[in-house]
């Protein structure tokens, strides 16, 4: 499973008033995991950035002048993204921004349901807390001290971590249960926490020891002086 996590900077707050994306800073994860693929650009907004705006990011008229422009630059980012989704810290607020652009420049919108919202997953998870990703980083021991400022690429990395953390750690698939059988055979690797009613049997681990085997471990067994395996679990 292909996820772009993204994020952009912009000369404000709405596309609806003429603001425009500055930087866009996004990398790839498959099966949420990074891949080290990143896509990183200024973009010239041709127009000037709001000194609200400017004191948030820190991103200067003079920095982006001689960058491209969006329409520039817009087929390599599409390229990028392919038909993954995205996933985006308040993504109404980027997406917005995004989609002012391709319009722009002649290019279907993306659609809403292309954005996982973390924001939103963050609200649901913790209802009563703060969503902000400084917040989740402080909440998920996620070191955020390098950012002074936001920056795409800065905060697309952390976002990273912490969507990785929403969605239940490193390894949110794992799970230790098995299914029991009544069928009177083999062993099983780990068991459910559920009580059940007298003693449980259950399936036997394709990789089980075979017959041959378990004779041989015994031999070695029998050799030994005082064997520990007798000791965890006397024969």
């Amino acid at each position: 499973m292909r996820e772009i996590v993204l994020d952009t900077e912009t000369t404000g707050l709405s596309p609806a008033d003429g603001h425009r994306i500055i930087e866009i800073g996004a990398l790839e994860m498959v099966n949420h995991v990074p891949t080290g693929q990143t896509y990183h650009v200024y973009i010239n907004p041709e127009r000037p950035i709001d000194p609200d705006a400017m004191a948030v990011h820190g991103i200067t008229d003079e920095k982006v002048a001689q960058e491209k422009v969006f329409a520039e630059l817009v087929d390599g980012f599409l390229e990028f993204i392919g038909e993954s989704q995205l996933v985006i810290h308040n993504a109404p607020f980027d997406m917005g921004f995004i989609n002012a652009e391709l319009t722009r420049c002649g290019k279907d919108p993306l659609p809403a349901d292309r954005a996982t919202d973390t924001l939103i997953m963050a609200r649901r998870k913790f209802p009563g807390s703060p969503a902000s990703l400084d917040a989740l980083c402080r909440r998920f021991q996620i070191d955020n001290s390098h950012r002074d400022l936001h920056g795409a690429m800065i905060d697309t990395d952390l976002l990273a971590d912490v969507y990785i953390e929403l969605i239940g750690g490193k390894q949110p698939g794992l799970t230790l249960s098995v299914t029991p059988t009544n069928d009177g055979g083999g062993q099983a690797v780990a068991a459910t926490s559920t009580p059940t009613a007298g003693p449980t049997v259950y399936e036997k681990r394709p990789h089980d020891a075979s017959d041959e085997e378990k004779k041989a471990h015994q031999a070695f067994v029998d050799s030994l002086k005082d064997p520990m395996w007798r000791k965890i679990s006397p024969q």
